[in-house]
């Protein structure tokens, strides 16, 4: 779904703080014995769909049409209505990473050299937990695995570059396709775009934190 800006951020072992801890799954139920989580890549229309944790920490999802839905039974009888398809939901601070225990980071200089590229790109496509304006190459991100990210009183170790797969090819205003641009990353910068990360302990991060890589 649509993502929540936010200005301070609490990170620890796992990542971010209640990032993808709720899914949606299609199918059965949850007594099925494979249950599959729903994505954008199956369902791009779950991308104008906006969720956000409110000032009590609950979850909020709003309608493509502006009606909101607190997390539960009602969201997923109005998801189901929407996306024609039953679906049903699930709230579980382990679930969702793609890779396990880590935070995605990306480089604004990197992506102000793919606009160049290919043209205007809004950064909500790469799904990222943090964005960094640094003092470095486009892309030099790249070749820092094995590095300490300081990013304010968080220490990140870096773990490789983010192999990207189709979702930043969905507009995250419209869903509208725009498979050019992970043709162009294959071809010029081999599928990847930013960094995946991981805390080496709990810390609280805000916008305008310092940031300093410690190579190791």
């Amino acid at each position: 779904m649509g993502g929540q800006p936010v200005e301070s951020l609490a990170i620890g072992p796992r990542g971010a703080q209640g990032d993808r801890a709720h899914a949606v799954y299609d199918g059965p139920g949850p007594t099925h014995p494979h249950p599959r989580r729903l994505t954008a890549r199956e369902s791009p229309r779950l991308l104008l769909w906006r969720a956000v944790y409110d000032d009590h920490g609950t979850v909020v999802v709003t309608s493509p049409e502006g009606r909101r839905h607190p997390w539960g039974d009602e969201l997923a009888a109005a998801l189901s209505e929407d996306l024609g398809r039953p679906v049903w939901l699930k709230h579980d601070a382990g679930l969702m990473q793609d890779l396990r225990d880590s935070l995605l980071v990306t480089f604004a200089a990197s992506h102000r050299a793919l606009e160049a590229e290919i043209g205007p790109l809004d950064p909500r496509r790469w799904r990222t937990n943090i964005e960094v304006e640094a003092d470095a190459p486009p892309f030099a991100e790249a070749g820092w695995e094995g590095a300490e990210l300081r990013v304010g009183e968080a220490r990140l170790q870096v773990l490789h570059p983010c192999e990207r797969c189709a979702i930043p090819t969905r507009d995250p205003d419209t869903a509208e396709k725009r498979p050019d641009i992970l043709r162009h990353l294959a071809a010029r910068h081999g599928t990847l775009f930013g960094i995946n990360a991981r805390a080496l302990g709990p810390a609280r991060i805000a916008v305008g934190d310092p940031v300093d890589l410690q190579a190791t």
